[in-house]
């Protein structure tokens, strides 16, 4: 059934900076095309997760990716904008430094082919969940709290009506062999979505109504199992699981 249409698609190029959104996107077996292919790792960590977040550093928010290196087929940036609006190269010694500086402890920067994903290569979320947590939090929320991959504006207004897709599949336009998503699990929040993605200043009232919501969960992790590419408008079909 039909269940809507996209809204809005975005990568995020480097792992807790800020995201790009685009008009359309190459959905791959490994996430959007230029997703979280890189991070900045924590040296000495040796937790078996060592990459830098903004749950840790909550200003790596206010770093903007930029440019576009012609030497890859997939859109990865060059530079990224630092929140003083500095423009340093992404893979320079200048930009690992003043990270390094703002964590307080010494850190460098990783590219991982495939992306480094917390659980699953693409995160769904639908407008009228944002809306339900707003309201509930007496917010007027900014949908990049959120961090998702695929914002959706669904046909049914209710919030969290992602949790009925997880074992079905979403499909994406109007093409028989069109992108398709198979829906694994809810997205168990952190407290990034406390974060103002302009200031990084915390506001603890945003997790704290996901908790008693949902037991914090917004929104749907997916895995690829067909690749093409997404369009913002794009008609989404939802196929449920056997």
């Amino acid at each position: 059934m039909d269940i809507g249409h996209v809204r809005e698609l975005v990568r995020y190029p480097v792992k807790s900076m800020a995201g790009i959104p685009a008009d359309s996107a190459f959905l791959g077996l490994h996430g959007l095309g230029g997703d979280r292919r890189f991070a900045f790792r924590r040296l000495g960590d040796d937790s078996g997760f060592p990459w830098l977040q903004a749950s840790r550093l909550p200003e790596l928010l206010l770093y903007h990716p930029f440019g576009f290196d012609e030497s890859v087929a997939e859109p990865l940036p060059t530079h990224v904008r630092t929140p003083a609006g500095a423009e340093l190269a992404l893979r320079g010694a200048e930009l690992r430094d003043e990270v390094a500086g703002r964590f307080g402890s010494p850190v460098e920067l990783m590219k991982i082919r495939h992306g480094i994903f917390d659980d699953a290569s693409v995160s769904v979320i639908s407008l009228a969940t944002l809306s339900g947590i707003g309201r509930e939090a007496g917010l007027d929320l900014d949908r990049r709290r959120f961090r998702a991959n695929i914002l959706l504006e669904t046909s049914g207004l209710e919030p969290f009506l992602e949790d009925a897709w997880v074992g079905g599949t979403l499909l994406f336009g109007n093409e028989s062999a069109g992108p398709a998503v198979s829906v694994t699990q809810r997205d168990l929040r952190c407290v990034m979505v406390n974060l103002d993605p302009d200031t990084a200043q915390k506001d603890p009232r945003v997790m704290k109504t996901i908790v008693r919501l949902t037991g914090n969960n917004a929104g749907v992790y997916g895995t690829v199992i067909r690749t093409g590419t997404l369009r913002v408008g794009d008609t989404v079909r939802f196929v449920a699981g056997p």
